[in-house]
């Protein structure tokens, strides 16, 4: 469903931004409503733990192999061929889970954990999706605990060195609050047309940056980051959901949008000194979509 199309009353907008995906399916004016909503950074003391001396790395071929399979590069948006899914790339998926699972993360370094919990967040976001299809929407999925919850996000779907943990946990309770880097918004996919690409590989802790700041000049730099209109700046909802991973200020996100934006677009938003509204395609990012 595209932000632009959703009708519901206020009632149902307000109950709808406390799901996870949290945010709404309308425009409200930049620092709106669903910014006030959206799920903050709190910490989880256990995940903290960490190995600066480890070596161990973590074999994630078997996603990148999945990935090649049934991710489409598109200059727009990249689609997952979710009705290609056979019985082998099931198992496939279901295997690399398994082994994620059975990975003791605390043991290892900061590098492969961010690896390891992004990776996880988006495996598992992928079979969440192939196990309801078919939805039009991620926000279809509504098995989330709670009376107004609205999709997938706060289910306990997975079980890490024996803690059940929701997709929740991982993004607002282990990464954002940890790692407090603002690219693990370009990392994380939520299976959305408006969502920062599904990355056609695995990231992995030897290439991190590189693939971060490369994520990070994909998204900015389409039209579903940024628009701009009649004087007006239009950006992506995920900058006002979470607006202070951001800098908390405009001039701030302006400043990270024109550190990946290509010279014509920083050239562009130079005339700018504050965002206009915000906006969300929750579409499914299907490749027949």
């Amino acid at each position: 469903m595209s932000p632009s199309s959703h009708t519901d009353g206020l009632t149902r907008r307000f109950f709808n931004s406390l799901a996870l995906g949290s945010a709404t399916l309308f425009l409200t004016g930049f620092g709106g409503l669903a910014r006030e909503l959206a799920p903050s950074a709190k910490p989880w003391k256990r995940w903290e733990k960490h190995d600066p001396t480890a070596t161990r790395s973590v074999d994630h071929n078997a996603w990148t192999d999945l990935l090649s399979q049934m991710v489409i590069v598109d200059p727009g948006v990249n689609l997952v061929r979710y009705g290609d899914f056979d019985e082998s790339t099931n198992q496939q998926l279901t295997d690399y889970l398994s082994m994620l699972q059975a990975v003791p993360v605390s043991g290892l370094n900061r590098n492969q954990q961010f690896a390891y919990w992004v990776n996880l967040y988006n495996a598992q976001t992928m079979r969440t999706v192939l196990d309801h299809l078919p939805i039009t929407s991620i926000r279809d999925i509504n098995i989330s605990p709670g009376l107004f919850a609205e999709g997938p996000w706060g289910a306990k779907l997975v079980t890490v060195e024996g803690q059940p943990l929701s997709l929740n946990d991982i993004e607002h309770r282990i990464l954002r609050p940890i790692w407090q880097d603002s690219r693990i918004h370009y990392a994380v996919n939520c299976a959305s047309i408006g969502c920062p690409d599904l990355q056609p590989r695995a990231f992995i802790a030897e290439s991190l940056q590189e693939q971060l700041n490369g994520a990070a000049e994909v998204f900015i730099n389409s039209q579903r980051a940024i628009q701009i209109d009649n004087g007006r700046l239009i950006v992506s909802s995920l900058y006002d959901w979470y607006y202070e991973d951001f800098g908390g200020t405009d001039a701030s996100l302006l400043d990270h949008l024109k550190r990946y934006a290509d010279p014509a677009l920083r050239q562009r938003l130079q005339a700018f000194d504050t965002i206009t509204d915000d906006q969300y395609d929750w579409s499914l990012n299907k490749a027949d979509a």
